[in-house]
């Protein structure tokens, strides 16, 4: 079973910018495209970027075109979520996972936008 750990979660005000980081223990990461979700409470959980095993083709929600950029380090096992203006429609729980969902999913890291 991967293990893997998401941080880099806080309180921020609007415009403000943080970057989200899960470190996953195994081999097996660097056969996997990865993605960065989240979940806001009373909504579904979304998947907001997606980033291929190579790390060359990136792919993102709408919403945060321009704003977020997804990149990995299949040297340290990670995978990172640069988050910039953010806004109060991105506070939600982030978490990440295999593209395709296949991990069980951890605690997550929190991400409040808030004035």
């Amino acid at each position: 079973q991967v293990q893997r750990v998401e941080s880099g979660g806080g309180l921020v005000q609007p415009g403000g910018s943080l970057r989200l980081s899960c470190a996953a223990s195994g081999r097996t990461f660097r056969d996997y495209g990865m993605a960065w979700f989240r979940q806001a409470p009373g909504k579904e959980r979304e998947r907001v970027a997606r980033i291929s095993v190579s790390g060359t083709e990136t792919n993102y929600k709408d919403s945060v075109k321009g704003r977020f950029a997804i990149s990995r380090d299949n040297l340290k096992n990670a995978v990172y979520l640069q988050m910039n203006s953010l806004k109060p429609e991105d506070t939600a729980v982030y978490y990440c996972n295999t593209e395709t969902m296949g991990w069980t999913w951890g605690q997550g890291t929190q991400v409040t936008v808030s004035s």
